[in-house]
């Protein structure tokens, strides 16, 4: 194996961990399993791109992370990457009114209809997983 390929080994089970860590085994297992020919590339930049690189840097703990990917979904109007986001940081014990007060923010500045929706997602996820948090 090359030092090219070592690296990327490298980066792509450094980003496996850090997937798994914000969003969970069952969801990793779910798009591991759902993996294509067509989307395999892809899974392999992101989990070495995001995961691997990004995620893993030093200087943004975790948990700002994940309150910064909120805000910047619900800028953009994400939706389905937003829930997951939303759901996985209240699953890592990040506290809904800290979640709820991003929201907030982001109404100021990137609008209040996707601000609305964010807060449409994080009431259906508290009550979703109701019992299940730390």
């Amino acid at each position: 194996m090359s030092t090219y390929d070592e690296g990327r080994a490298a980066a792509f089970d450094t980003g496996m961990r850090n997937r798994r860590a914000v969003l969970g085994d069952a969801h990793v297992d779910a798009a591991v399993a759902k993996q294509t020919p067509v989307t395999e590339k892809f899974q392999d930049f992101i989990t070495r791109t995001a995961w691997g690189d990004v995620w893993n840097r030093e200087g943004i703990d975790h948990t700002q992370r994940r309150l910064l990917t909120i805000a910047i979904l619900t800028a953009v109007g994400n939706d389905g990457e937003l829930d997951m986001h939303i759901r996985a940081a209240l699953r890592a014990g990040v506290d809904s009114d800290l979640i709820g007060e991003v929201l907030l923010h982001t109404a100021v500045y990137a609008g209040v209809p996707n601000s609305n929706h964010g807060f449409k997602l994080l009431q259906s996820a508290v009550a979703d997983l109701e019992g299940e948090l730390p």
